[in-house]
């Protein structure tokens, strides 16, 4: 039996250890939006009075069914594996070790690649090109403030 086709990634998510320093550098460096965030430190319901547990970062907008009209855009979505109540009972800590992630790939414009390459190097984030000529594509490569390693790749 065949699988039915996928429609899109909804959300990628990662457990972060400083979850406003990993917000700030999403949102600077590749531009994704606020989405919404809340605290969960406690139970299901939000906790209005705390800090963000839990953050999502919008990617890009889909025209999926669960994306129309904008309410569920693709998402990066940022969890704090220290304070967010069901990270805790499930995750240990950022340990590379017991992690499957290579890496976070997301697509640019060709036009842009020479534009971002600068923004990275003058943000002191040392990228480092790769060129896939089977994909007839050129990626750059960096990390973000926890080790992990994210790609921006185009079409040459």
């Amino acid at each position: 039996m065949t699988a039915p086709p996928i429609l899109g990634i909804s959300e990628i998510v990662l457990s972060v250890s400083d979850l406003p320093r990993m917000r700030a550098f999403y949102q600077e460096v590749l531009g994704f939006p606020l989405h919404s965030e809340s605290s969960h430190r406690h139970g299901t319901t939000a906790d209005t009075e705390g800090m963000p547990t839990i953050c999502f970062l919008t990617i890009a907008a889909t025209e999926t069914p669960l994306g129309q009209n904008g309410l569920h855009p693709q998402l990066l979505v940022l969890i704090d594996y220290q304070q967010h109540v069901f990270a805790k009972s499930r995750f240990d800590g950022h340990d590379v070790r017991k992690s499957t992630l290579n890496h976070l790939a997301f697509e640019i414009d060709r036009q842009d690649f020479q534009t971002h390459w600068d923004r990275l190097e003058s943000l002191q984030l040392s990228p480092t090109k790769t060129e896939f000529p089977q994909l007839r594509a050129r990626a750059m490569f960096f990390k973000d403030p926890e080790g992990n390693t994210l790609e921006l790749i185009c079409r040459i």
